[in-house]
């Protein structure tokens, strides 16, 4: 029998980047990884994320925003801050669970110096891609980035 190792990927308001990184750990690591996330704050689902990663054909329309004390029962292999912010303010975990960072570039603050609605995807798009190539290297990668 394979152990999954748990995994929370946290951001700041848990609405975009690390609901992507959930959906894509869950799409292409299900067999090693056992995803989750959260944020140091909520923010609710991003509808432009939701709407990217459907494009690549991942649905996580039923993952919802939240709070990183939802989870507080969980023990964790490792926790991956994708934003500076999560970063900075990252909570104590026990010392087992290991804490690398991941930053992303954040899609709705670089959104709003957009014109039309397709640039803004386009950034969408392209973090979720960033992600995605930072997810395909698991489990390998997690060792080597460890304690960053």
């Amino acid at each position: 029998m394979n152990i999954k190792l748990k995994i929370l990927f946290l951001c700041t308001g848990n609405s975009c980047r690390s609901q992507m990184a959930e959906g894509w750990a869950r799409y292409l690591k299900n067999d090693c990884i056992e995803p989750y996330s959260a944020g140091i704050k909520t923010h609710g689902l991003n509808p432009n994320a939701v709407k990217v990663m459907a494009e690549a054909g991942v649905d996580i329309s039923g993952q919802y925003s939240k709070h990183l004390d939802e989870l507080k029962e969980t023990n964790f292999d490792y926790v991956i801050t994708v934003c500076d912010n999560a970063h900075e303010s990252c909570p104590m975990f026990p010392r087992k669970t290991k804490v690398i960072h991941a930053g992303f570039d954040d899609p709705p603050r670089l959104a709003k110096e957009t014109k039309t609605e397709e640039e803004a995807l386009n950034i969408y798009r392209r973090v979720r891609d960033e992600i995605k190539a930072f997810i395909e290297k698991f489990p390998e990668c997690l060792e080597k980035n460890k304690n960053e």
